[in-house]
């Protein structure tokens, strides 16, 4: 790695995230009278889905927040979903709720997902999220590329002027990353695995933020020297000869990309943490509006 690179520790940022939410939790309380409270709903018993749900259970407690588990079976019907969720949307204690995806493969995911509150949709979702974040008001954003912004942020300061393109359009993190970045006055391009001259569009970039799901995709040749590089990506590769399971990698080549980029995020322990750490941001938020309370400052 070139002398000047920076590994941008995602691990330790979103670390000092969550102290900092855990901090604002009790000011919140006495004024509201509650704690805020997330209810994660699970349909259907994928051991990933599972793994998700313990540990964000597990970060809203220890946040000191309500946290609501509803695990419903892999042959509910639509209808049990979504009367589920209207329940948690009528439920005073619930400020945020978390609807795990991918739903069983006979449940229509776009339904469910627009039958949360938008109010309480921290994971920026609904079809309402997605317009607020597109016009420009204030809203409930995706927890993993608001994470981005803040590492962003963190390393760069004001973004204004800044060349930037989304390798990626998912509506989880491509689309919103690349609003968000609109936001900070980036000039942005969306760009994904059709685009043509993909490299070319990669080194003109002050921000690259990978996020297309193809193994080490993005080469160190495509980066723009003194870059900041954000690799939403990860994958694992086919184990090698003598190895147990593959190693993690990113959607790019990380050693090639970090020896002419001013800063690069690492996978695993780049983007992945801020993730949990962005939920909990987004259901204090949502439960100080609810509350009629100002947004909690530095956040």
């Amino acid at each position: 790695m070139a002398a000047g690179a920076h590994v941008i520790d995602g691990k330790a940022f979103a670390a000092g995230l969550r102290a900092r939410v855990a901090d604002a939790v009790p000011a919140f309380e006495a004024a509201a009278g509650r704690v805020p409270g997330l209810a994660v709903v699970l349909v259907g018993d994928d051991p990933a889905s599972a793994v998700y749900v313990g540990s964000k259970g597990k970060a809203t407690l220890a946040a000191g927040m309500a946290s609501f588990e509803h695990r419903l079976p892999a042959d509910a019907t639509q209808d049990e979903v979504e009367a589920l969720l209207a329940r948690l949307n009528a439920d005073d204690r619930v400020d945020g709720i978390l609807l795990q995806l991918p739903l069983p493969a006979h449940l229509d995911e776009q339904a469910a997902v627009a039958t949360i509150d938008p109010d309480k949709d921290v994971d920026g979702l609904t079809p309402v999220s997605a317009g607020r974040l597109a016009l420009g008001i204030a809203g409930l954003v995706p927890c993993t590329p608001l994470g981005c912004l803040m590492l962003l942020k963190d390393r760069l300061g004001d973004l204004s002027g800044k060349d930037a393109i989304v390798v990626g359009r998912s509506i989880l993190v491509g689309k919103p990353m690349a609003q968000l970045l609109l936001g900070a006055n980036c000039t942005v391009t969306m760009a994904h695995s059709r685009t043509k001259d993909l490299a070319g569009l990669v080194r003109r970039a002050d921000i690259v933020v990978a996020a297309v799901g193809r193994a080490e995709m993005v080469r160190g040749d495509w980066i723009k020297p003194g870059a900041v590089v954000i690799d939403v990506g990860i994958n694992r590769l086919a184990p090698a000869a003598g190895e147990a399971k593959g190693r993690l990698v990113g959607d790019v080549a990380y050693a090639e990309a970090a020896a002419v980029a001013d800063a690069i995020t690492p996978v695993p322990g780049g983007v992945g943490p801020m993730t949990i750490a962005c939920l909990l941001r987004n259901t204090l938020v949502a439960a100080h509006r609810r509350a009629g309370l100002a947004d909690p400052e530095g956040f």
